[in-house]
């Protein structure tokens, strides 16, 4: 079975009786073999969520003949759901202004193969880190927000996204605020990372607001991108802790430590198909 195609099906819909034994025995009779699976059913929303890692067969031999056999099933139990097939790697584009760390860290797990995803291109709105990208081969395109005109930089922003057919938009820390046009373009394949472990500390120095409060261990969250700014559903989180001994300079760089990792955590259960929007809150398989 090493050669079938390997396939993720993810999907969400009303939470009722049989709907696990329907998708496996759909899997079984066209002799797929699953790999992982895993489901929840929320008590709250009333919604059931899956997701299902399989290996396909000659049966169906590519996706679209798959998906067609499966759309009447997932017609009767009112499913959005989705079909992918692993051979094909998802293209990502991250977005970044003047601090790197993130975006470093990212193009380094994509050199080593730590992420499964292709990065047809950076934006910027700063050069800073133009030769940090030319040494990884991607293309950079530097986009600044010229005589106060968002609006026009935000468009040739978009005209990228779509030239380059971007299935993910990481803001590894792109400092400008994205309007609420194109948050509705990018809804649900665009992450941020923001600086502090939300819904506390908001805004554009919230290490400097948790200095100034004391607390004793800060955070990071990294979320989906919607026009309510640093309220998108959350994905990932992490804390670490801290002291009263230590400066706000101590602060900014144990967190940029912890962004960096909470982003590239989030941007590959992302690209694992591992994360399924549930209304405002999000369902993140390990």
């Amino acid at each position: 079975m090493s050669d079938d195609a390997h396939y993720i099906l993810t999907l969400a819909c009303p939470d009722t009786t049989g709907i696990v034994a329907a998708v496996s025995g759909f899997l079984a009779d066209n002799a797929c073999n699953i790999v992982q699976a895993a489901q929840f059913g929320d008590s709250h929303s009333g919604r059931f969520f899956m997701r299902v890692s399989f290996l396909g067969s000659p049966l169906r031999p590519d996706r679209a003949s798959l998906a067609e056999a499966f759309a009447p099933l997932a017609t009767r139990f009112a499913m959005d759901w989705h079909l992918y097939d692993l051979a094909l790697k998802p293209r990502m584009v991250i977005m970044v202004s003047k601090f790197g760390h993130c975006l470093n860290d990212l193009l380094y797990r994509y050199r080593v193969g730590a992420l499964k995803v292709e990065i047809p291109a950076v934006i910027s709105n700063h050069r800073d880190f133009y030769q940090l990208v030319a040494g990884y081969n991607i293309p950079f395109h530097y986009l600044p927000i010229i005589n106060g005109d968002k609006a026009a930089q935000e468009a040739r922003v978009y005209e990228v996204i779509e030239q380059e057919q971007a299935d993910l938009v990481v803001l590894a820390r792109y400092m400008q605020v994205l309007s609420d046009d194109l948050c509705r373009k990018l809804a649900g394949r665009a992450i941020n990372i923001h600086h502090s472990f939300l819904p506390s500390f908001k805004g554009a120095k919230p290490y400097h607001q948790a200095y100034e409060r004391g607390v004793k261990r800060i955070g990071a969250t990294a979320h989906y991108v919607t026009s309510d700014l640093d309220e998108g559903p959350i994905i990932e989180q992490e804390v670490a802790p801290v002291s009263h001994a230590m400066t706000p300079d101590d602060f900014i760089a144990v967190g940029r430590d912890l962004e960096s990792v909470v982003l590239a955590r989030a941007v590959k259960a992302h690209l694992e198909r591992r994360v399924l929007l549930n209304g405002q809150r999000t369902i993140v398989f390990a």
